[in-house]
């Protein structure tokens, strides 16, 4: 499906970074960022012309190769793994941070993730989370088709135990991303930092 859907000329989430993820960069300690679900590259080319060193996950092959093509326009360098969320595997305490927009998983997929980038991620390391709750699906605005694939703070809380949430809300805000993201949406939003022993 996503193969199909980024074969498109045109960037379908836009070029431009997430709102929240663009106001938020300054919470990201500089060094290795690893962006997951990232698609065709907004957000991980973004983090690079702010002398990250990103990383970029995602199941599509078509959407990472246009990835890299924003990066070469931007001037930058990211590197690309093409790969399922489910079978990738996350080294202990061994990213600065991690970027998560809009990684809509089965349950059981997005609860083992979010352990692994708890555990991936070194003392003072932060995630910065943005995702659908299940209030989306009466906008109709963009997102997965179910509510099961959806995030709520609550969950959160219990998938990313070990995290010290900085900021943390539900709200429902206009997100304007792109032909698939164009509208009034409810959305969590978190930043999320691993204590420092």
């Amino acid at each position: 499906m996503w193969d199909e859907r980024y074969s498109a000329d045109e960037y379908i989430y836009g070029k431009d970074p997430n709102e929240f993820l663009a106001n938020a960069v300054d919470k990201l300690p500089q060094g290795k960022i690893l962006c997951v679900a990232e698609g065709e590259g907004r957000n991980a080319v973004f983090l690079a012309t702010h002398g990250y060193e990103v990383v970029a996950v995602d199941s599509s092959a078509v959407g990472l190769k246009k990835a890299k093509k924003l990066a070469e326009e931007r001037g930058v360098g990211i590197e690309t793994v093409v790969t399922d969320l489910a079978h990738f595997d996350i080294e202990p305490e061994s990213w600065d941070g991690v970027v998560s927009i809009f990684a809509h998983l089965p349950p059981v997929v997005r609860k083992e993730l979010h352990k692994k980038i708890v555990n991936g991620l070194r003392p003072g390391g932060v995630l910065i989370l943005e995702a659908y709750r299940p209030d989306q699906l009466k906008y109709k605005t963009g997102g997965p088709p179910t509510a099961d694939f959806m995030m709520t703070l609550q969950s959160l809380e219990e998938e990313l135990s070990g995290l010290e949430f900085e900021y943390a809300v539900e709200l429902d805000r206009d997100v304007i991303e792109g032909q698939f993201h164009t509208g009034k949406g409810a959305v969590v939003q978190l930043i999320g930092r691993k204590p420092v022993e």
